[in-house]
């Protein structure tokens, strides 16, 4: 396998810290399983202070994504601030989904120490975040809203969702959702709402006339107890039979820039879906948010995200546009055809990690994987950590965070993707915590909960680390060396070529839990090294092919300082000897290398 001949220019590696809003500033620990929000806390915009955010920034993120920053449903009662009530039985949990928005031109009120300016304390939390230096995420949730959405915070001219639709038809291109004519809702039998406990909105009657599809797509009046029954499905101009109806892109517009993709739909009429989204996303740009992850975006079809993603474009250039997609087969197609900057690489990398750790596979596959996503590699962002997920350090994963090093090591430097990790994983998070509706495992979005890790080095908003423990000190220490090499890195966003095969077929002692490649640019050449297995270590002779030794143009005979880049401790020498170069490696269990090659001697 050959490498990519040349670095990718004018691209960065980016790091984004995902944190759940909610969570990340509550120091309360009582944890109690369906506990409200007096008796297990909640965080706030203001727990993002400058110190927080400066060792964030320090730890080596360059974009923050703040999760469930749109007012969603949720039990609690805001009423005297003029925002209704939410029926508990089409509310999940006590906190309430994130990706159940009920408000798209505000804020979650829960986030706010005074909820009438909740507006005015996220505008504030922009600010702080750039005068950090660092640029923000917020989502955008295209496929579904709240059961009962209430655009209590619409600016002048602009229409609810479902305002303007002719509630007769099953579809209309212009209506925002799609009906069950002269039939009411039913909610679905789900287990007793709030644990059973009183309350008095659930009354088995919550009032939808007619009934709406709900958002993953059922066409139920009652839907099952596991579809995504607490939301309702936006129509985008997909008729029920799968038809478009709308004008879709040429071929040819694969190649097109985003100022071409604007351009062509300045004279087609669109959905009355599309213009509303459009409307929410520059709203938030015009505030300063310099970006989006979308939900579920595969939902969406991709000549939406054309419409949408190039007027954003047309606003700020370089705004940060990441999307939930999980299908492989499309993913060209919403790189070029949607204008994502960047998808999820979940089906392909992050669950081929997952196997490796677990024993079902070798790392081997991992080059491969490489290779297949070459001409996209830039555009998929690598994780092993987020809010839909098992927690990194939970047994259902890893099992530990310390055995979990070469997945991050990995998954941080076999490509120029950006690297995502989320709150509390540079700390061992293993979300052991029953929260009521969320289950262990998962630290839960729908709960009021604390998450212990993170709160002991937030150190009652000290943001010092004061009250972690030495292992979690060293993890996050082991981070903040990967992440800020990973930026900084040159060769990051260089060539890559495998030296996996070449070893398992050459050198004798290596192992099946090793795995090794090269990264290079012009002014850096760097040798990854990992060791998955975390109950032995070994010794062996790495080879360097002889192509490689010729692309780096290192000379027959001479020897060449080699040291690692985590921790500077290990220097080594790598020899060239018949064209080929030899380095011994002595790698302890779930230990990693970034060799960089210094000079000759």
């Amino acid at each position: 396998m050959s490498a990519k001949k040349s670095e990718i220019k004018d691209k960065k590696k980016a790091v984004v810290y995902q944190v759940f809003t909610r969570l990340f500033g509550n120091t309360n620990s009582n944890n109690i399983p369906w506990g409200t929000i007096e008796q297990n806390g909640v965080g706030k915009f203001n727990d993002f202070t400058d110190k927080a955010l400066k060792e964030i920034k320090d730890l080596g993120v360059t974009h923050i994504w703040y999760t469930g920053v749109p007012h969603h449903a949720l039990i609690g009662d805001y009423s005297a601030i003029g925002i209704s009530h939410d029926s508990p039985e089409v509310v999940k949990g006590r906190a309430g989904s994130p990706y159940a928005v009920k408000d798209y031109y505000n804020v979650n009120p829960d986030l706010a120490v005074n909820p009438a300016n909740r507006l005015q304390e996220f505008e504030a939390l922009i600010k702080r975040t750039h005068k950090a230096g660092l640029k923000l995420l917020i989502d955008i949730v295209p496929n579904h809203v709240a059961r009962k959405y209430e655009g209590k915070s619409n600016p002048d001219g602009v229409k609810d969702f479902g305002e303007m639709d002719d509630i007769t038809q099953e579809y209309h291109k212009h209506n925002n959702f799609y009906y069950i004519p002269n039939t009411p809702f039913e909610i679905p039998h789900i287990d007793e709402p709030l644990n059973g406990e009183s309350n008095p909105h659930i009354d088995g009657k919550f009032e939808e006339f007619p009934a709406k599809w709900t958002g993953n797509g059922s066409r139920m009046a009652k839907p099952d107890r596991n579809d995504w029954y607490e939301t309702v499905r936006v129509n985008y101009g997909i008729k029920p039979d799968g038809s478009k109806d709308f004008h879709e892109l040429p071929w040819d517009f694969h190649a097109k820039s985003h100022s071409e993709h604007f351009e062509f739909w300045q004279d087609k009429e669109v959905p009355d879906s599309w213009n509303k989204f459009r409307d929410i996303a520059l709203y938030w740009t015009e505030k300063g948010v310099d970006g989006f992850r979308y939900d579920m975006a595969e939902m969406v079809p991709y000549e939406f995200w054309s419409y949408m993603n190039s007027a954003i474009k047309m606003k700020n250039p370089d705004a940060f546009l990441l999307a939930e997609v999980y299908n492989p087969n499309e993913y060209r197609n919403y790189i070029h055809l949607g204008k994502m900057d960047y998808l999820y690489d979940k089906v392909e990398t992050y669950d081929k990690l997952k196997d490796i750790i677990q024993g079902r596979s070798w790392p081997d596959d991992l080059s491969a994987i490489k290779y297949r996503m070459s001409d996209i590699e830039h555009h998929m962002l690598h994780f092993l950590d987020n809010h839909d997920e098992q927690r990194l350090a939970s047994p259902e994963f890893a099992g530990d965070p310390h055995r979990a090093k070469p997945l991050m090591v990995v998954s941080a430097t076999i490509s120029s993707s950006p690297t995502m990790i989320y709150f509390g994983q540079e700390v061992g998070e293993a979300a052991n915590e029953d929260a009521g509706f969320g289950t262990r495992s998962r630290t839960s979005i729908f709960d009021y909960i604390g998450v212990p890790n993170h709160q002991r080095w937030m150190n009652n908003g000290k943001f010092d680390g004061g009250q972690l423990t030495e292992q979690e000190k060293d993890l996050r220490d082991f981070y903040k060396r990967l992440l800020n090499f990973s930026i900084k890195s040159p060769a990051m966003t260089g060539a890559f070529q495998d030296i996996q095969y070449y070893n398992r077929e050459v050198t004798h002692g290596y192992a099946t839990g090793i795995y090794s490649y090269t990264r290079w640019s012009e002014n850096q050449k760097l040798i990854v090294i990992t060791n998955f297995y975390s109950e032995e270590g070994y010794s062996f002779e790495l080879k360097l092919p002889s192509d490689i030794i010729q692309k780096w143009n290192l000379k027959e005979g001479n020897n060449y300082k080699i040291t690692d880049q985590l921790y500077e401790e290990s220097v080594l020498e790598l020899r060239v000897e018949n064209g080929e170069g030899k380095v011994h490696i002595s790698i302890s269990a779930s230990q990693s290398f970034i060799f960089q090659l210094e000079e000759s001697n």
